[in-house]
Order: structure tokens, then sequence, then C-alpha cells
């Protein structure tokens, strides 16, 4: 069970797009639901492109 907890319910499909997204740009290929058998380094991957798109939103946001 995930104690990951949405804050904004209705927000879960824009984060699950913003996933999969980010899973795209790095060449994993996750599936909608469980994806337990990732490796840790490709679920590191998925998350550090989250992050880095963030960023560079948040910076394009401030020009």
């Amino acid at each position: 069970m995930s104690k990951n907890k949405v804050v904004v319910p209705e927000a879960r499909g824009a984060l699950d797009k913003f996933k999969m997204e980010a899973a795209s740009e790095v060449g994993v290929n996750l599936k909608q639901g469980y994806n337990g058998d990732l490796t840790s380094k490709e679920a590191g991957s998925v998350g550090g492109q989250m992050v880095k798109n963030m960023i560079k939103k948040y910076e394009e946001s401030m020009k």
C-alpha cells in the first residue's frame, strides 16, 4: 500500500501524465498502475527527469 498522499486529489491525473512524459523522455517504459518491476536506476531516472522539468518550468516562469 502506497503512503503517498495527493493533497489535491483533482491533480492525480495531471501528476500521472507528468510522470509518464518524464519516463518517456528518459526511455523508461512505465505502465498504468503497478511498476514495482522497475530497477532503482530506472525509477531514479524518472524522478530526476521530473525534477529537471519542474526546475526548467520554474526558470522559464521567472523570465
